[in-house]
């Protein structure tokens, strides 16, 4: 049975201990600073808690003393905290974030690194890179890739048409930081919030537009392979006028913790949603100009008999499948590993990966 440490024991750490620990192959140690979201894990032969500041990094090195790996389900601006530890302590490192400037870190802390540390390993930067890279792989020349991922209430009842499904500081960063994309053959930064699309799936319109981390490592990937490689967050038409209006005409782009205070005090958590992946590539296959898409949605369901939501059964397969493939000794393991080096069969097909299995067409 492998140790490992899990940083984190919010709304995404606490499937994941549920996760790991009835797999029977692994023995959790949560720690958090609240005990009062520590109690809420329940007890379990494979668990163990433990109450801890993570930026106290003499007492976060001894909690990673003898594990396996270390997982952070923490914010992203905690994150970097538990990478660093991890580096210096020398055991496995995986995260959710979708924070550049943390993941610029961790490829700097990978250089000297005696373990492996993965960075990105959710839902979009992570199952969405495992999923694209493989359909780039099957063409001899590729044109466009376009990566288009959403968590959405399936009853939205407010005019944002949104509920919080997730982090609410990753939700404010990525609607305002620079995002990676591809144009025209070149690698630049383009502003969050903007190239506004619409599209349809299953007769359902949503809206689609720019924000920063989706792409996790693909842009440096395919740098000069692609002509346009880019990365949208979906949602129901409306949304991003509104947050458009927040961020920037009313500057809480500059205030972000009043603006998490607000959507924490008036939209409610929903554990009624579904997560849609969509990806289009396009190029040359044998001679012909190719397109091929992935479709995909993924509801909230039951799990050990506890509801759990889409957004957490998605991002938590995300890490805990590459931990699983780590232990199983399917990928690298010393220095920086990308989502890229995840086979999509290998994933698809681990049991924690098998969340995302296409159950119907789309």
């Amino acid at each position: 049975m492998k140790k490992v440490l899990l940083l984190g024991s919010g709304k995404i750490g606490a499937i994941i201990t549920e996760l790991l620990t009835s797999c029977g192959d692994y023995h959790v140690t949560v720690a958090d600073m609240s005990e009062e979201s520590l109690s809420r894990l329940g007890s379990h032969e494979n668990l163990s808690t433990l109450q801890l500041d993570v930026t106290d990094q003499q007492a976060l090195m001894s909690a990673m003393e003898g594990k396996f790996a270390a997982l952070s389900a923490c914010p992203f601006h905690i994150t970097k905290y538990v990478a660093m530890a991890a580096a210096k302590a020398g055991v496995h490192y995986f995260d959710l974030t979708e924070d550049v400037a943390c993941t610029n870190l961790v490829k700097e802390l990978a250089v000297d690194s005696k373990s492996a540390l993965m960075p990105q390993c959710g839902l979009a930067p992570g199952f969405i890179t495992i999923a694209a890279y493989d359909l780039c792989k099957g063409f001899d020349e590729l044109h466009n890739v376009h990566m288009r991922v959403g968590a959405l209430p399936k009853y939205p009842s407010n005019g944002l048409k949104y509920n919080l499904t997730w982090s609410t500081d990753g939700l404010i960063n990525e609607y305002c930081n620079p995002c990676e994309a591809i144009v025209d053959g070149e690698l630049m930064m383009v502003p969050a919030l903007e190239e506004l699309e619409e599209f349809s799936l299953d007769g359902i319109t949503y809206e689609a537009f720019n924000t920063s981390g989706g792409l996790g490592t693909l842009c440096n990937t395919l740098d000069g392979k692609v002509q346009n490689l880019n990365y949208r967050t979906v949602r129901y038409p409306g949304h991003r006028d509104i947050m458009k209006m927040l961020l920037q005409d009313l500057k809480f782009k500059d205030n972000r913790d009043q603006l998490k205070e607000i959507f924490e005090n008036a939209l409610p958590l929903t554990y009624q949603d579904v997560v849609l992946v969509f990806i289009n590539v396009s190029g040359i296959k044998n001679g012909q100009l190719v397109q091929e898409s992935y479709a995909n949605k993924v509801y909230n369901k039951k799990i050990n008999g506890q509801l759990w939501s889409a957004i957490q059964i998605t991002t938590a397969s995300g890490i805990c499948g590459v931990l699983d493939l780590m232990a199983e000794g399917k990928l690298p393991t010393q220095g920086f590993v990308r989502q890229e080096d995840v086979l999509f069969d290998d994933f698809i097909n681990n049991r924690f990966g098998q969340y995302y299995k296409r159950t119907q067409d789309v």
